[in-house]
């Protein structure tokens, strides 16, 4: 089996370093469940930005703190609860005023293992990550990151904390020094030893249901979905971290693509920053990767998401418009579009066409799906995501 699964991932092995980073040094999982790792890498950390406790305890409190917003109402735990898996379980995500925007928020949950950040990847690290956010006109909604330093520098906690952390004064401390604090907070939160994790890793072959075995063999086989959703030999992210045109939110846009590319590159000429655009108009959100790299054959892109605690992560993909786990497996049985029989987009990955398989199969993958929660998020009442 071992063997098979190698082959069918062999094309997508992962480099964990951040691109353009120094050697990533090697942070333990901080979990009080010491198994909570099992099936994980070690989380790389950049050179730049060594883990502490005191910063991890900082990064906790920015991550949590409302006042970072234009109303005082948002912070970054109103779309990554910890009680929803470190989402918002909102198809998009509502910011201040009550402004919804217009992509899904995705799980933190082992997000320090992405090799970039956001759904069309503009981002290349946690870091960079945390500032877009904060100034963003639908989201947090500040008009500079000089507000956050604001925030801070009268804040004697902060001060303090801040001074302990990376031995700055008020006047030297940057939005740099945030971000590092928050990113280091975000590395912390890994969740592994599902079912499947302790089926596979660690050889208990009562871990999983048969259901869940036999959606796994589908996985791997018939269904094809490693060939995204990779497994490694010692681990599993279930992620390629590359950027896929799935069918989804472009199919409904087709007419529109000769025009939104070209008003969109017009928009990123004139300075228009990437997620500003993208968040505050719909179509253009469907543009995907194209957003970042220009690239035509990027049209309708979007990064491969992991399958960790997916269970629990409802409503799926970039736009939330899948509101449970079967009507994936049918929207990719069906080759990419929701309904059998419609036309599929004009840049449709080529990996992407119909599966034919049986509803009794389908029913397992999303079995299989239900295997792959982390011990410590496991909950019986959250199962009916995946119905």
């Amino acid at each position: 089996m071992r063997f098979l699964l190698l082959t069918l991932a062999l094309s997508a092995l992962f480099a964990y370093q951040q691109v353009g980073a120094e050697p990533a040094a090697v942070y333990p999982h901080s979990d009080s469940d010491e198994n909570n790792s099992v099936g994980l890498p070690p989380v790389p950390i950049p050179a730049n930005n060594p883990q502490t406790t005191a910063k991890i305890g900082l990064g906790d409190k920015l991550f949590h703190d409302k006042r970072l917003s234009v109303d005082g109402t948002v912070s970054c735990a109103n779309c990554h609860d910890e009680k929803k898996a470190f989402t918002d379980g909102l198809s998009v995500s509502i910011g201040h005023h009550g402004l919804a925007g217009t992509r899904n928020a995705p799980t933190v949950l082992n997000a320090a293992f992405n090799r970039s950040q956001f759904w069309d990847g503009r981002e290349p690290d946690l870091e960079g990550q945390s500032k877009q956010p904060l100034i963003n006109p639908v989201e947090h909604g500040l008009t500079n990151h000089k507000q956050v330093l604001e925030i801070v520098r009268t804040d004697p906690d902060y001060l303090a904390t801040f001074q302990t952390v990376f031995e700055v004064s008020a006047k030297k401390l940057t939005i740099d020094h945030v971000a590092q604090a928050i990113a280091s907070f975000e590395r912390t939160l890994v969740a592994g030893n599902s079912s499947f994790d302790r089926y596979y890793f660690k050889g208990q072959t009562d871990a999983m249901s048969d259901a869940q075995v036999r959606g796994f063999q589908l996985f791997i086989g018939r269904g094809r979905c490693v060939s995204c959703h990779t497994i490694e030999q010692d681990h599993a992210l279930f992620t390629d971290s590359r950027f896929h045109n799935i069918g989804i939110g472009i199919n409904r846009i087709q007419q529109d693509i000769p025009r939104l590319t070209e008003a969109f590159l017009e928009a990123k000429n004139k300075g228009g920053q990437v997620d500003v655009l993208v968040l505050t108009d719909k179509k253009s959100s469907e543009l995907g990767r194209f957003a970042v790299t220009d690239e035509l054959s990027q049209i309708g892109a979007f990064k491969t998401p992991t399958l960790r605690n997916v269970e629990l992560t409802a409503p799926y993909m970039h736009d939330g418009s899948l509101k449970t786990l079967k009507e994936v497996m049918v929207h990719y049985n069906n080759g990419g579009v929701n309904n059998a029989g419609e036309p599929v987009n004009d840049f449709l990955s080529g990996g992407i066409r119909p599966l034919n398989l049986t509803e009794p199969q389908l029913d397992d993958l999303v079995a299989f799906m239900t295997a792959l929660t982390s011990s410590k998020y496991a909950n019986p009442t959250t199962a009916q995501a995946a119905n």
